[in-house]
């Protein structure tokens, strides 16, 4: 078959699995096997590509995860978006803009999560409201039907925070490039720099998911009713308080009842996703039952993510995060504290 018609016989595919609503990711070998998932064959067609992102699977590690090599074949995909979430800290000293322009994944468009946020609050990057959220992924030529995957230049930080803004908005075709850019240069992958051809615009419909977010409120009651469990992202020396927190104000200590999973531990040393059975064990060790209902916290919401990521890996896809976290619940007032490790 001619490129052109087996082209056309693609997207002709992607449309009428697009209009049945089976939008799912591809299974991707590097990540199942390396999540316990068995293993699949690599390099389809443009027509098997579409089938394999579009059937209906659960939702596991081959959802949530792709690996550099399984992207860098599909760079050029119709209807796949490549998102740098770059953030640093505030005391880091970085531009995460001017690193973006400086070198990126070809043809990847830079995610801005200060400016992607509720300018109306006082709290670091809470999420937008779903119109603005509409507004900007409409400019940046993301819209419904997409594959968007996203990756941050540490390996595995704030792209998870990425990822779970789409979720909240009700996207679920996304997925985190596993060991980021990090991993993408070690291994000599392709990068280009400057700004990327502007995108057509596409219309953005959010679905704002109220059950992958809570606020104060929230976990006011939660602590109350010990209706969820609480797990928390921090190192352990601030969650125990004998560490000083970054933002200035703050009290030490955690939310009554969490449970202490420090992000940290759940990657690799080149910035990839532990294991499944290595992810399992280290939510057991901290007493974390990942079948019931969990919500995450860490300091403003970011690496909280990272633990909603590796709870959807081994099947707690619904795991909440808190998006104020301890730049909300920290700071002097009426929210109870407690200080020490977890008990």
């Amino acid at each position: 078959m001619a490129h052109g018609a087996r082209y056309r016989s693609a997207e002709r595919f992607r449309f009428l699995l697009l209009k049945s609503g089976r939008t799912a990711f591809a299974n991707v070998a590097d990540a199942a096997r390396n999540h316990g998932l068995g293993s699949v064959r690599s390099g389809p067609t443009d027509v098997e590509t579409y089938a394999t992102w579009s059937s209906p699977v659960p939702h596991s590690a081959e959802t949530w995860i792709v690996d550099t090599a399984w992207l860098e074949a599909r760079l050029d995909a119709p209807g796949l978006v490549i998102l740098d979430g770059t953030w640093h800290l505030p005391t880091a000293g970085r531009d995460a803009k001017a690193e973006y322009l400086a070198e990126h994944i070809p043809g990847a468009l830079f995610f801005d999560i200060d400016d992607l946020s509720d300018e109306t609050s006082s709290l670091p990057h809470m999420l937008p409201s779903a119109i603005k959220f509409a507004s900007r992924m409409k400019k940046l030529g993301i819209g419904d039907g997409m594959k968007i995957v996203v990756y941050d230049t540490y390996g595995l930080f704030s792209a998870a925070r990425v990822w779970w803004t789409f979720r909240a908005m009700g996207h679920e075709d996304v997925a985190v490039l596993n060991g980021g850019l990090k991993k993408w240069k070690a291994e000599g992958r392709p990068l280009e720099d400057g700004v990327p051809t502007r995108r057509f615009e596409r219309h953005f419909t959010p679905r704002r998911q109220v059950g992958l977010i809570r606020d104060l409120a929230d976990m006011r009651e939660v602590v109350a009713t010990n209706s969820a469990q609480i797990v928390d992202a921090r190192s352990a020396g601030r969650f125990a308080g004998i560490e000083p927190e970054p933002r200035p104000g703050l009290r030490g200590g955690h939310i009554p009842g969490s449970r202490s999973v420090p992000a940290t531990d759940l990657v690799n040393s080149d910035g990839t996703l532990k294991s499944r059975e290595e992810l399992m064990a280290i939510f057991d060790a901290a007493g974390v039952d990942p079948k019931a209902p969990v919500i995450t916290t860490c300091g403003s919401g970011v690496t909280a993510s990272i633990v909603s990521l590796a709870l959807a890996v081994v099947g707690q896809t619904n795991a909440a995060v808190y998006d104020g976290s301890w730049a909300e619940w920290g700071v002097p007032g009426s929210n109870p504290v407690e200080t020490g490790p977890a008990t």
